[in-house]
Protein backbone atom coordinates (compact mmCIF):
# COMPACT_ATOMS: atom_id res chain seq x y z
CA UNK A 1 0.00 0.00 0.00
CA UNK A 2 1.26 3.46 -0.89
CA UNK A 3 0.44 6.41 1.30
CA UNK A 4 -0.35 6.40 4.98
CA UNK A 5 -2.22 3.27 5.98
CA UNK A 6 -5.39 4.38 7.80
CA UNK A 7 -5.00 1.38 10.08
CA UNK A 8 -1.50 2.38 11.11
CA UNK A 9 -1.24 3.55 14.70
CA UNK A 10 -0.08 7.07 15.48
CA UNK A 11 2.95 5.51 17.15
CA UNK A 12 3.88 3.66 13.95
CA UNK A 13 3.42 6.85 11.98
CA UNK A 14 5.80 8.65 14.32
CA UNK A 15 8.37 5.87 13.95
CA UNK A 16 8.03 6.04 10.16
CA UNK A 17 8.76 9.76 10.29
CA UNK A 18 11.83 9.09 12.45
CA UNK A 19 13.04 6.48 9.97
CA UNK A 20 12.52 8.83 7.06
CA UNK A 21 14.46 11.58 8.84
CA UNK A 22 17.39 9.24 9.55
CA UNK A 23 17.47 8.02 5.95
CA UNK A 24 17.31 11.57 4.57
CA UNK A 25 20.17 12.61 6.85
CA UNK A 26 22.44 9.95 5.32
CA UNK A 27 23.89 11.24 2.03
CA UNK A 28 25.10 7.79 0.98
CA UNK A 29 21.65 6.26 1.29
CA UNK A 30 19.99 9.17 -0.48
CA UNK A 31 22.49 9.02 -3.34
CA UNK A 32 21.86 5.32 -3.69
CA UNK A 33 18.09 5.75 -3.54
CA UNK A 34 18.20 8.43 -6.24
CA UNK A 35 20.37 6.24 -8.47
CA UNK A 36 18.12 3.22 -7.90
CA UNK A 37 15.07 5.30 -8.78
CA UNK A 38 16.64 6.21 -12.11
CA UNK A 39 16.81 2.51 -13.02
CA UNK A 40 12.98 2.35 -12.90
CA UNK A 41 12.97 -1.29 -11.82
CA UNK A 42 9.49 -2.70 -11.13
CA UNK A 43 8.52 -2.71 -7.42
CA UNK A 44 12.05 -1.84 -6.37
CA UNK A 45 13.14 -1.17 -2.80
CA UNK A 46 16.31 -0.74 -0.81
CA UNK A 47 15.90 -3.20 2.05
CA UNK A 48 17.14 -4.76 5.26
CA UNK A 49 20.68 -4.37 6.57
CA UNK A 50 21.69 -0.96 5.31
CA UNK A 51 18.46 0.46 6.75
CA UNK A 52 18.20 -1.10 10.20
CA UNK A 53 21.95 -0.78 10.70
CA UNK A 54 21.81 2.91 9.77
CA UNK A 55 19.08 3.44 12.36
CA UNK A 56 20.99 1.52 15.01
CA UNK A 57 24.10 3.57 14.30
CA UNK A 58 22.09 6.76 14.67
CA UNK A 59 20.48 5.63 17.92
CA UNK A 60 23.73 4.39 19.48
CA UNK A 61 25.95 7.27 18.35
CA UNK A 62 28.11 5.25 15.98
CA UNK A 63 29.54 6.55 12.70
CA UNK A 64 27.56 6.34 9.48
CA UNK A 65 28.25 3.07 7.70
CA UNK A 66 29.33 1.17 10.81
CA UNK A 67 28.66 -2.53 10.26
CA UNK A 68 27.19 -2.13 6.78
CA UNK A 69 28.74 -4.69 4.44
CA UNK A 70 26.47 -4.27 1.42
CA UNK A 71 23.26 -2.70 0.17
CA UNK A 72 20.36 -4.91 -0.87
CA UNK A 73 18.23 -3.71 -3.78
CA UNK A 74 15.22 -5.85 -4.66
CA UNK A 75 12.72 -5.69 -7.51
CA UNK A 76 10.08 -7.92 -9.06
CA UNK A 77 10.04 -8.86 -12.74
CA UNK A 78 8.00 -11.88 -13.93
CA UNK A 79 10.78 -12.65 -16.43
CA UNK A 80 12.33 -15.68 -14.66
CA UNK A 81 15.34 -16.00 -16.93
CA UNK A 82 18.84 -15.49 -15.61
CA UNK A 83 19.53 -13.50 -18.77
CA UNK A 84 16.86 -10.97 -17.78
CA UNK A 85 18.32 -10.48 -14.31
CA UNK A 86 21.85 -10.35 -15.68
CA UNK A 87 20.80 -7.60 -18.08
CA UNK A 88 19.53 -5.59 -15.10
CA UNK A 89 22.82 -6.07 -13.26
CA UNK A 90 24.78 -4.92 -16.28
CA UNK A 91 22.56 -1.89 -16.80
CA UNK A 92 22.74 -0.96 -13.13
CA UNK A 93 26.52 -1.20 -12.76
CA UNK A 94 27.44 2.17 -14.32
CA UNK A 95 24.45 3.91 -12.72
CA UNK A 96 25.44 2.75 -9.22
CA UNK A 97 29.18 3.17 -9.71
CA UNK A 98 29.31 6.39 -7.66
CA UNK A 99 27.22 4.99 -4.82
CA UNK A 100 28.26 3.15 -1.68
CA UNK A 101 28.55 -0.55 -2.20
CA UNK A 102 28.63 -3.34 -2.96
CA UNK A 103 25.00 -3.28 -4.09
CA UNK A 104 23.34 -6.70 -4.28
CA UNK A 105 20.46 -6.64 -6.80
CA UNK A 106 18.01 -9.54 -6.87
CA UNK A 107 14.83 -10.17 -8.81
CA UNK A 108 12.47 -11.52 -6.15
CA UNK A 109 10.40 -13.35 -8.76
CA UNK A 110 13.38 -15.70 -9.28
CA UNK A 111 14.38 -16.43 -5.67
CA UNK A 112 12.46 -19.70 -5.49
CA UNK A 113 14.53 -21.03 -8.39
CA UNK A 114 17.84 -20.98 -6.50
CA UNK A 115 17.15 -20.56 -2.79
CA UNK A 116 16.82 -24.23 -1.80
CA UNK A 117 20.00 -25.22 -3.63
CA UNK A 118 21.93 -22.47 -1.91
CA UNK A 119 20.39 -22.48 1.56
CA UNK A 120 18.75 -25.88 1.94
CA UNK A 121 15.11 -24.89 2.43
CA UNK A 122 12.23 -24.69 -0.06
CA UNK A 123 11.15 -21.19 -0.99
CA UNK A 124 7.59 -20.66 -2.27
CA UNK A 125 7.34 -18.29 -5.24
CA UNK A 126 6.73 -14.70 -4.24
CA UNK A 127 3.77 -12.67 -5.51
CA UNK A 128 5.57 -9.32 -5.20
CA UNK A 129 8.80 -7.71 -4.06
CA UNK A 130 7.30 -6.48 -0.80
CA UNK A 131 6.17 -10.01 0.08
CA UNK A 132 9.85 -10.91 0.44
CA UNK A 133 10.15 -8.69 3.50
CA UNK A 134 7.94 -11.01 5.55
CA UNK A 135 10.34 -13.91 4.86
CA UNK A 136 13.48 -12.39 6.36
CA UNK A 137 15.15 -14.09 9.32
CA UNK A 138 14.35 -11.37 11.87
CA UNK A 139 11.49 -8.96 12.36
CA UNK A 140 13.82 -5.96 12.29
CA UNK A 141 15.18 -7.00 8.89
CA UNK A 142 11.74 -6.55 7.34
CA UNK A 143 11.96 -2.92 6.28
CA UNK A 144 12.25 -1.41 2.81
CA UNK A 145 12.41 2.09 1.38
CA UNK A 146 11.78 3.50 -2.08
CA UNK A 147 12.31 7.08 -3.28
CA UNK A 148 9.23 8.11 -5.24
CA UNK A 149 9.31 10.41 -8.28
CA UNK A 150 8.13 13.32 -6.09
CA UNK A 151 11.03 12.65 -3.66
CA UNK A 152 8.82 11.21 -0.93
CA UNK A 153 10.11 8.11 0.85
CA UNK A 154 7.82 5.11 0.58
CA UNK A 155 8.42 2.83 3.58
CA UNK A 156 7.30 -0.80 3.82
CA UNK A 157 7.53 -2.64 7.15
CA UNK A 158 5.20 -5.65 7.42
CA UNK A 159 5.85 -6.07 11.16
CA UNK A 160 6.02 -2.38 12.01
CA UNK A 161 9.03 -0.47 13.29
CA UNK A 162 8.92 -1.02 17.06
CA UNK A 163 11.80 -3.52 17.09
CA UNK A 164 13.87 -1.25 14.86
CA UNK A 165 13.69 1.66 17.29
CA UNK A 166 13.54 -0.55 20.37
CA UNK A 167 16.94 -2.05 19.49
CA UNK A 168 15.60 -5.61 19.37
CA UNK A 169 16.64 -8.54 17.20
CA UNK A 170 13.63 -10.87 17.23
CA UNK A 171 13.40 -14.07 15.15
CA UNK A 172 10.85 -14.50 12.39
CA UNK A 173 10.27 -18.27 12.69
CA UNK A 174 8.22 -18.70 9.54
CA UNK A 175 10.73 -21.20 8.17
CA UNK A 176 13.53 -23.35 9.65
CA UNK A 177 16.01 -20.51 9.49
CA UNK A 178 17.71 -20.78 12.89
CA UNK A 179 21.21 -21.06 11.41
CA UNK A 180 20.95 -17.80 9.51
CA UNK A 181 19.45 -16.07 12.53
CA UNK A 182 22.20 -17.35 14.84
CA UNK A 183 24.91 -16.05 12.53
CA UNK A 184 23.28 -12.64 12.33
CA UNK A 185 22.74 -12.56 16.09
CA UNK A 186 26.42 -13.24 16.70
CA UNK A 187 27.39 -10.40 14.40
CA UNK A 188 24.88 -8.02 15.99
CA UNK A 189 26.20 -8.76 19.47
CA UNK A 190 29.71 -7.88 18.33
CA UNK A 191 28.84 -4.67 16.48
CA UNK A 192 25.93 -3.31 18.54
CA UNK A 193 26.19 -4.76 22.07
CA UNK A 194 23.24 -2.63 23.16
CA UNK A 195 20.86 -4.70 21.02
CA UNK A 196 18.56 -7.14 22.80
CA UNK A 197 18.88 -10.46 20.96
CA UNK A 198 15.98 -12.86 21.43
CA UNK A 199 16.60 -16.59 20.86
CA UNK A 200 15.17 -18.62 18.03
CA UNK A 201 12.18 -20.57 19.36
CA UNK A 202 13.22 -23.98 20.64
CA UNK A 203 16.84 -23.56 19.61
CA UNK A 204 20.11 -22.79 21.36
CA UNK A 205 21.17 -20.00 19.07
CA UNK A 206 24.70 -19.97 20.45
CA UNK A 207 25.17 -23.55 19.31
CA UNK A 208 23.85 -23.16 15.79
CA UNK A 209 26.51 -22.76 13.14
CA UNK A 210 26.14 -21.58 9.57
CA UNK A 211 28.66 -21.63 6.75
CA UNK A 212 27.74 -18.25 5.32
CA UNK A 213 25.61 -15.16 5.73
CA UNK A 214 22.25 -14.95 3.92
CA UNK A 215 22.07 -11.20 3.88
CA UNK A 216 19.03 -10.67 1.73
CA UNK A 217 16.37 -13.29 2.24
CA UNK A 218 14.87 -15.80 4.59
CA UNK A 219 12.20 -18.32 3.65
CA UNK A 220 8.48 -18.72 4.21
CA UNK A 221 5.64 -16.37 4.91
CA UNK A 222 5.50 -15.03 8.42
CA UNK A 223 2.43 -15.96 10.48
CA UNK A 224 0.06 -13.04 10.45
CA UNK A 225 2.24 -9.99 9.76
CA UNK A 226 0.46 -6.65 9.99
CA UNK A 227 1.10 -4.92 6.64
CA UNK A 228 2.54 -1.45 7.01
CA UNK A 229 3.56 0.86 4.22
CA UNK A 230 3.71 4.59 4.25
CA UNK A 231 5.10 7.50 2.27
CA UNK A 232 7.16 10.21 3.92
Amino acid sequence: MTGTDPGTSSEEGALARRLAAIVRADPDLMRLLAAARSLALPQWRLVAGCLYQTVWNSLTGRPRGHGIRDYDLIYFDPDLSWEGEDAVLRRAAPVLAGCPGPVEIRNQARVHLWFETRFGSPYPPLPSADAALARYAAVVHAVGVRLDPDDRLDIAAPFGLADLFGLVLRPNPAIPNAATYALKAERVRALWPEIAVLPWPGADDTAVKCAGDTATVSNGLSPGPSPFSTTR
